[in-house]
């Protein structure tokens, strides 16, 4: 099981598979099993954005068990946030915000 940190800038958290586009964290979605995930929306000028991810995630039904949502972006938040939270199955944890300082840290421990 991996924890999946979706940036196209940011510096990934220790303990975290870093997907830097859309492409890199559908393949990650689709081929792992994902434990917590990290959702950026903007990622880079004419890019897709994390609520392409969003889609797939709810087009597949490939949920992961926990989804936290870093972006800076007010819109894209409530736009993936609406889009997860709608059609997530029972027991799938959707925050509308970033992960807590506590829980990268406990990840970043496990790691080491």
């Amino acid at each position: 099981m991996i924890h999946v940190y979706l940036d196209d800038a940011r510096r990934c958290p220790q303990g975290f598979v870093l997907a830097r586009n859309v492409t890199e964290c559908i393949l990650l979605l689709d081929s792992s099993e994902v434990d917590i995930l990290s959702l950026d929306y903007d990622l880079g000028w004419d890019q897709p954005s994390g609520g392409e991810v969003a889609r797939w995630i709810v087009s597949a039904g490939k949920f992961p068990r926990e989804i936290y949502l870093h972006t800076s972006s007010n819109i894209g938040r409530i736009k993936m946030y609406e889009m997860l939270y709608a059609a997530k199955p029972e027991g799938v944890k959707v925050h509308n915000g970033p992960m807590p300082d506590e829980l990268i840290v406990q990840i970043a421990q496990k790691d080491t």
